[in-house]
């Protein structure tokens, strides 16, 4: 959030209409969500003229208040501190307070009420507190004019920006100079910093402190020392821009840190001197070391983790929050005030495991420039010295071990027109480079442009001037235009192209697509492992039902049959499309598909239930589709969670590509079935498809039925068939299995339609029965079968 009343210190925006200044800035690439003003309409500053309890009410009071009217406005309050005498804020009837809270007129109680007395966070100019609650409604100095803004009144009419920062953009525009310098470029102006001088006292920092760095990741720390410090209240105008950007008021030291971390993005850290000791350690946390944070929390940390102590225990962790033990409060007399850079990867890691994301944490992860560090120091004795009474002692304890080289980028301009598709003349350039405040010259028409400090987000590459000059000159200047290239067409290719084909084929036989986690809890991951392959476990997961690499997609769809069922939905066909990993990284795309309940319904009472042989016959309809008739087998496996008496391996080629059936009872009581297909395995051996002409001649259909024992597959009755009918047998299909009845128990008869065809000419009955008849003495000779009703 961006005060434009804090910005005007730095800048002169005074002739700016800001909402336009909003839409300038987004133009040249920093996203203003939303423009934020603090005006409410229809608020006054009122005076209490009477105050009595409410007949009804324990703690409400109907109150008689002067808005500068003729006639006094009777409103209910509940507020504690409500009384005659005191000047406080009237929300007025037609008044919409945060939260799209319209005020109007009301009975409360039986009392009619013409308004509402506000505290300051239902205005939304603090935050909601228990100790803002029980302060009740503001109470307004005795000089407030009656009948005016109380928003005007307090100072706070300002305009607020709140931005959508780009995560490439650095931290540059989380602070108040930073957006500045923004704004700056855009408007062609001059930025002007604030003032940052102090006077030393004749007593030197170094006869009272020692510092010393003994971790990498601190590559720059600053000390001063402040003494006869007075805590008090701080500047009005400080508790207000705090206040308009969200942060509350403490005290005076308190709030010039944060003052200054929000005007320079450099956050300070102050010690109380006496509490601290003569000694500053900056180094690695070591593991299971504790420390008490300002928030009162016991903090266990890492290795990982980088600490100030005081030579013996911690005192704050560095980057993130400081320690209780040092804390500045109302008796502290004497500061120790850091300003340094650390790592920001290690700050993040920090703020994420100990779940203590700060203001300046924040900034500390997204990177510092060294320049600012320096300017903040300064600025905060400045402060320091002037509102909290301090006398700065003479000189800067420092470690300083920063790459300082300057960031030189060297370019032509035709390399950024190239980069950009337009032409910008070299003039132009100039022009947008001084905007940017980029030092530059210019040797035999090369540019030499040196980056400053306070840009980190640009690396010293050609890439990046060009997007800074052209988000500059204005991307509506870039011309759009056509490539100009072979036009082919177009059309899905590889993994994308079966994806889509499978997806299409098993919409249209009535299952609905699903879209799951990769990631599945150890448990789901054991579930149908029938490949047995070596899984991948996260070391570090976001919960453990996220921590294993998923190898098969079924227990995922397992999982969202469940979540159905729970929500009384009977009917469930569902399928996944999606890859899996193994240990090894390999990874392989599968279709998976789910099936309980009814198939096909209808409002007649009309169903077909989803049993192992409508799961078989999608698969076969899709492998038919893809082209691999008469290429696939099913086999009878015992495969892990899956009915051993309702569950087949499925082959191509006779190779495994995937398993179907029901899942097994132990794990689900219910009548499911599954199904799982290596799409990498169909894609590897799909082969065109061929097409030949439709019959001219006619078919001849002829039945037959076996009775064999139940331990035989039909694939093996099928297979002679298929063998002795030879050209003239075009299809053979199972059309019923019957067990019963003059059927011994071990028994069971298939029937089998037999379909006779040529494609040149046409079949006599002679040939076809020759044919019938050697199939029937076949089947007999090579398996204990024979021919039903003989």
């Amino acid at each position: 959030m961006i005060s434009l009343e804090w910005v005007k210190d730095y800048i002169d925006i005074s002739d700016e209409d800001l909402g336009e200044l909003a839409v300038k800035i987004t133009k040249a690439g920093i996203n203003i969500e939303k423009v934020i003003t603090q005006n409410i309409d229809h608020l006054v500053i009122g005076e209490v003229k009477e105050c009595i309890d409410h007949p009804d009410s324990d703690h409400l009071h109907i109150c008689k208040v002067d808005i500068g009217e003729s006639e006094l406005q009777q409103i209910v309050c509940g507020a504690p501190n409500v009384r005659v005498g005191i000047k406080v804020i009237v929300a007025l009837p037609g008044a919409v307070l945060p939260g799209d809270f319209e005020i109007k007129k009301s009975k409360i109680r039986g009392v009619e009420s013409n308004g509402m007395l506000c505290a300051l966070y239902e205005l939304g100019l603090e935050e909601k507190t228990e100790e803002t609650y029980s302060k009740g409604i503001c109470e307004l100095d005795s000089d407030a004019p009656i009948g005016k803004n109380p928003i005007v009144y307090m100072g706070l009419d300002d305009t607020l920006y709140e931005l959508d920062i780009h995560k490439h953009r650095n931290n540059d525009c989380y602070y108040h100079i930073g957006f500045a310098y923004e704004i700056a470029c855009i408007l062609n102006k001059k930025v002007t910093l604030p003032d940052s001088d102090f006077t030393e006292i004749n007593d030197s920092i170094q006869n009272h402190l020692t510092v010393k760095v003994e971790t990498s990741r601190c590559p720059y720390y600053l000390a001063r020392m402040v003494t006869d410090i007075e805590i008090k209240e701080s500047p009005k105008f400080i508790q207000k821009r705090l206040q308009s950007v969200g942060m509350r008021s403490i005290n005076n030291v308190v709030d010039i840190s944060n003052y200054v971390m929000l005007e320079y993005g450099q956050p300070l850290h102050f010690f109380d001197k006496d509490e601290l000791g003569d000694h500053i350690l900056v180094r690695d946390a070591k593991d299971g070391e504790e420390i008490v944070t300002l928030d009162g929390k016991e903090r266990i940390l890492k290795s990982s983790d980088i600490v100030i102590t005081n030579g013996v225990e911690p005192v704050c962790i560095a980057g993130v929050m400081g320690g209780e033990n040092t804390e500045v409060t109302s008796g502290t007399k004497t500061l120790v005030i850091e300003s340094a850079i650390f790592d920001a990867t290690s700050i993040r890691y920090t703020a994420s495991n100990l779940n203590l994301r700060s203001e300046a944490s924040i900034r500390y992860g997204k990177g510092l420039s060294y320049e600012y560090t320096d300017k903040a120091m300064a600025r905060a004795c400045h402060l320091l010295e002037k509102y909290a009474g301090a006398k700065v002692l003479t000189g800067i304890i420092k470690h300083d071990v920063v790459d300082k080289s300057d960031k030189i980028v060297e370019f032509i301009p035709e390399d950024i027109n190239r980069m950009l598709g337009i032409t910008i003349s070299e003039k132009d350039m100039e022009v947008e480079l001084q905007r940017l405040d980029f030092p530059y010259t210019i040797d035999s028409g090369k540019f030499i442009v040196t980056i400053p400090k306070r840009r980190l987000d640009i690396d010293p590459n050609v890439n990046d001037i060009a997007e800074e000059i052209g988000r500059l000159y204005g991307y509506h200047n870039l011309v759009s235009t056509l490539p100009k290239t072979v036009i082919r067409r177009g059309t899905y290719i590889g993994d994308v192209k079966y994806r889509k084909m499978i997806s299409k084929r098993l919409r249209s036989m009535g299952l609905n697509e699903a879209k799951t986690y990769t990631l599945v809890s150890p448990e789901m991951a054991n579930l149908f492992d029938y490949e047995e392959k070596e899984k991948v476990v996260l070391p570090n997961p976001m919960s453990v039902d996220k921590s294993v690499v998923r190898t098969t997609l079924i227990p995922s769809l397992f999982n969202v049959y469940q979540y159905n069922k729970a929500r009384k939905v009977q009917d469930v066909c569902i399928y996944e499309i999606s890859k899996t990993y193994d240990k090894n990284y390999e990874e392989e795309s599968k279709v998976a598909f789910l099936m309980s309940g009814n198939y096909i319904s209808n409002g007649w009472g009309t169903s077909m239930k989803v049993d192992f042989y409508v799961v078989k016959g999608i698969i076969e309809n899709l492998l038919d589709y893809m082209g691999f008739k008469n290429r696939y087998t099913f086999e009878v496996t015992n495969t892990k969670d899956l009915h051993p008496g309702v569950s087949a391996t499925i082959l191509l080629d006779r190779k495994q590509i995937g398993i179907v059936g029901r899942i097994h009872p132990s794990a689900c009581k219910d009548e499911v079935y599954v199904a799982e297909i290596s799409m990498n395995a169909l894609m590897k051996d799909i082969k065109p498809l061929k097409y030949k002409e439709a019959p001219k001649y006619p078919k001849i259909e002829k039945d037959m039925a076996f009775v064999i024992d139940k331990s035989v597959p039909s694939s093996e009755i099928m297979n002679i068939l298929r063998k002795v009918g030879g050209r003239i047998l075009s299809d053979i299909s199972v059309f019923d299995v019957y067990t019963g009845e003059n059927v011994l128990e071990n028994e069971k008869s298939i029937a089998y339609k037999l379909i006779f065809q040529l494609p040149d000419r046409t079949l006599t009955d002679e040939e076809v029965s020759s044919v019938f008849d050697k199939m029937i003495v076949e089947v007999e000779a090579k398996l204990p079968a024979k021919l039903r009703n003989q």
